[in-house]
């Protein structure tokens, strides 16, 4: 049975009830607590949800499995106030937290200069890896930049993993087996956990491994069998109805299909080992990597020349691949029961490759390259992030009415990427002396340090009261360097022969920038009762500036193609958040009916907006004006009989600019202003959840648990009010259902997702201004639509020895 708090965001804040002193004792033994007594430390100390001192979601490892919840992506689902919209496995996802996003959807989903900082354990990442043995993961609602800093804007997600035990042998093995809607394949997953004592209370290691093969359900059926020779549009006209993809010979000659693109394969492996000197003296080391790979986009072009719901209308397979290490260090010392000290040293890596259909970029720059009659284009790119964290801190644990936290952190993270865009067959039809047919290259290495210190106390003046003041100073210096060059029309490389390729140094620049300030926290709670609290928390957050990631401009500009940046576009400042929020949490009935409601407000200054540069439209980050959320979140679980639960969420969210953004939105070259009272972009003003939960008694420890769970997302706005030929894309319903035969050493279920084949659209990138859009005959393909994963049944089994 799922516990009344497994899925809700429950904000409490009571008196004095730390009855674990240390932080990494919450999942030393591998469980959370009970489902009534989940353990979160996101306020740094080991307290039960109900006695948090913040703002707190926290969803259990028990629902993690029922929910058969893989990723970030899953969760938001469940947890109020969290928008992560499902753009397939070629992303990490945009996590949203009470509306604090500026940018315009995308369907693939990038989660850069995101508002939302993301943990695994105690280090601070840029990935996201799957949700195996994993405790719990902690969601903290608004601004969390005392104790926390880093990119935590509007908020924190913290996967919390579970510990080595060095007193037990155990293994664990899961599998799911799956059918898919509109897919050519069966779905497989497989993952086991195995936990070894290797010196009894001193030395254990916990090793995760799991494979995930999740069929697509994306066809490109329009992939080019001869790029540079075969006609990428057959039957060419001035408008989308005049064009098409020509005859079923004009097929044949010119196209090739590749059915299910959007598979995902995830390797993924977590290993971590516990070196215990004593109870007072431990230390964690882990190594955890996962590779992702497809070969292209979770979604449509949206019907354009004549093309289907479940169709990429692409020229080129978009190959993928995203690879991860962490390797940490967490030493965990008690310093004569007075402090903890905790210690964090980790360093994480990720590159990405991938090759995505470079045709319609060029076509909408509008550098009239639909001349040539079999043009086309692709690009490989290739990203590296390399980051390096340090943490220390003191977490009081003297006892007393008075507890205090001190810290310091440092953060180094090293970004390099790279792009090569191709034209096959253009530079021989231009008369160019280019057989490779490069068109741009481009790359951009930048350095980002920061360095913080921060301190909260918290003072109980009686048992039922207690205020809680935190303080964050931080300091961070960004330094770029990039360059950029169009070899079929000007630029250093036409001044060098063939094949030698390398930088003009006129094209080469660098750029830097940096910052300081403070954020600051104050909370208060009352508990009037046993089955009464009432909260108010103010709380800042900041992110740190930066330098875009493309070439300063020479100025005056050379002759030819300018793809830079101009003085005015080449660095950003940090954009800062204010918070208030007010909650209460209730129980009645003897507790049969949990809820807890909140209200907050959030002040968002010198936001960080996406934009374009003036030459070679390349999107960069700047700051503009003003903006504000507010809202209410409400959960609650109601015990209708002993076998019946019913669980639920809402979320109301209006986040809306509060001052002019001039030439805020740039479409077809055109730059638009936003005005006050446009709604923000990415989330959903009404969403929410509900589940209901029946479970039988069979004795001797087994049950049969049958549940049913219906989720809302309500309309998303695909840009800042609807400028720019944005648009309101549709909320929607999906539906899900199991039943599970459990017993203590195994259980064994059916399920499906997406009941009913809901179809809907869940983001989209570029606008409808470029959708069937032509140029001298040829029907542009840059719009797209994110598509909802269908339906899914299937079986699920565990196994725990």
């Amino acid at each position: 049975m799922l516990g009344a708090t497994a899925l809700a965001g429950l904000a409490v804040t009571p008196a004095r009830a730390q009855t674990v002193p240390t932080e990494e004792q919450a999942t030393a033994d591998g469980s959370g607590g009970s489902n009534n007594d989940i353990v979160v430390t996101g306020s740094r100390r080991t307290v039960t949800l109900q006695d948090a001192p913040i703002n707190i979601s926290a969803v259990s490892e028990e629902t993690i499995a029922r929910q058969r919840i893989d990723d970030i992506r899953g969760l938001a689902a469940f947890t109020p106030g969290v928008t992560v919209v499902d753009t397939g496995p070629a992303s990490t996802g945009n996590i949203i937290l009470r509306g604090i996003e500026s940018g315009d959807t995308s369907v693939f989903g990038s989660a850069e200069n995101n508002a939302v900082g993301v943990y695994l354990g105690e280090v601070p990442l840029y990935l996201d890896f799957k949700l195996i043995d994993i405790n719990r993961v902690e969601t903290l609602l608004g601004p969390q930049g005392t104790l926390y800093g880093l990119g935590t804007l509007a908020g924190a997600v913290r996967y919390i993993p579970n510990r080595p035990n060095t007193s037990r042998f155990s293994v664990d093995l899961h599998g799911r087996a799956f059918a898919q809607s509109h897919s050519g394949d069966f779905g497989r997953i497989g993952d086991v956990t195995v936990n070894i004592p290797i010196v009894s209370d001193h030395v254990a290691l916990r090793s995760v491994v799991g494979y995930y093969d999740n069929p697509g359900f994306i066809d490109y059926d329009y992939i080019l069998r001869n790029p540079g020779v075969s006609n990428a549009q057959p039957v060419r006209g001035a408008t989308a109805a005049q064009g098409s993809l020509g005859s079923t010979a004009d097929y044949a000659a010119n196209f090739r299909r590749v059915a299910d693109v959007n598979f995902e394969h995830t390797f993924t492996t977590r290993n971590t080992l516990l070196l215990e000197y004593n109870p007072d003296v431990k230390a964690y080391l882990t190594y955890a990597h996962q590779e992702t790979k497809t070969d292209g986009r979770q979604a449509n072009g949206a019907g354009v020349l004549g093309t289907g719901r479940y169709e990429g209308p692409w020229r080129y397979l978009e190959p993928f691949r995203r690879g991860a290490d962490l390797f940490s260090a967490e030493l965990n010392i008690n310093l004569f029961n007075v402090a903890q000290l905790v210690s964090t040293t980790a360093y994480t890596k990720q590159n990405i490759e991938s090759t995505d259909d470079n045709t319609d970029l060029l076509l909408d720059l509008d550098y009239g390259y639909e001349a040539f009659p079999a043009f086309s284009s692709f690009a490989n790119g290739n990203r590296d992030y390399k980051q390096l964290n340090q943490e220390v801190r003191l977490v009081s644990s003297h006892g007393g009415p008075f507890s205090w936290v001190l810290g310091g952190f440092y953060n180094r993270l090293k970004y390099k990427s790279d792009r090569q865009e191709y034209t096959p067959g253009f530079a021989a039809f231009a008369g160019v002396n280019r057989p490779d047919d490069l068109e741009y290259i481009s790359f951009v290495n930048t350095k980002t340090v920061e360095k913080a210190a921060y301190g909260e106390a918290t003072v109980h003046f009686t048992p039922a009261w207690q205020v809680t003041g935190g303080l964050r100073y931080f300091k961070y210096d960004a330094t770029a360097t990039g360059g950029t060059d169009t070899p079929l029309f000007g630029g250093g490389l036409t001044r060098t022969p063939y094949p030698l390729i390398q930088f003009a140094p006129s094209r080469v620049r660098s750029g830097s920038t940096g910052d300081d300030g403070f954020v600051w926290k104050a909370n208060t709670s009352y508990k009037f009762s046993s089955d009464l609290l009432a909260y108010a928390t103010y709380s800042t957050g900041y992110r740190i500036g930066g330098v875009n990631r493309v070439a300063p401009c020479v100025v005056p500009l050379p002759a030819g193609q300018n793809v830079c940046a101009l003085a005015n576009e080449l660095v950003y400042g940090p954009d800062k958040t204010r918070n208030l929020e007010v909650g209460v949490r209730a129980g009645l009935f003897d507790r049969r009916l949990q809820f807890t409601v909140s209200g907050f407000r959030v002040k968002w200054g010198d936001v960080q907006v996406p934009s374009q540069t003036v030459n070679g439209a390349v999107g960069i980050t700047t700051n503009a004006g003003g903006a504000i959320s507010k809202g209410i979140e409400v959960s609650g679980s109601f015990r209708i009989v002993p076998e019946l639960v019913l669980q639920g969420t809402y979320s109301y969210v209006d986040a809306h600019l509060t001052e002019d953004f001039r030439s805020l939105v740039v479409s077809q070259g055109v730059r638009y202003d936003a005005l006050s009272g446009d709604r923000l972009p990415g989330s959903a003003k009404n969403s929410g959840s509900a589940q209901l939960f029946y479970t039988r008694p069979l004795g001797d420890g087994s049950a049969i648990e049958a549940s049913w769970a219906s989720t809302y997302t309500g309309n998303i706005y695909s840009r800042v009010g609807l400028r720019g030929f944005g648009e309101k894309i549709p909320g929607y319903v999906t539906h899900r259902a199991a039943i599970t035969y459990r017993t203590k050493p195994f259980e064994v279920g059916a399920f499906i997702d997406n009941i009913f084949d809901k179809y809907a659209y869940t983001s989209v990138s570029n606008d409808l201004s470029s959708f069937n859009q032509a140029r001298t005959g040829v029907i542009e393909r840059y719009y797209a639509r994110s598509v909802l994963t269908p339906r899914r049944a299937g079986i699920e089994f565990r196994f725990h020895y």
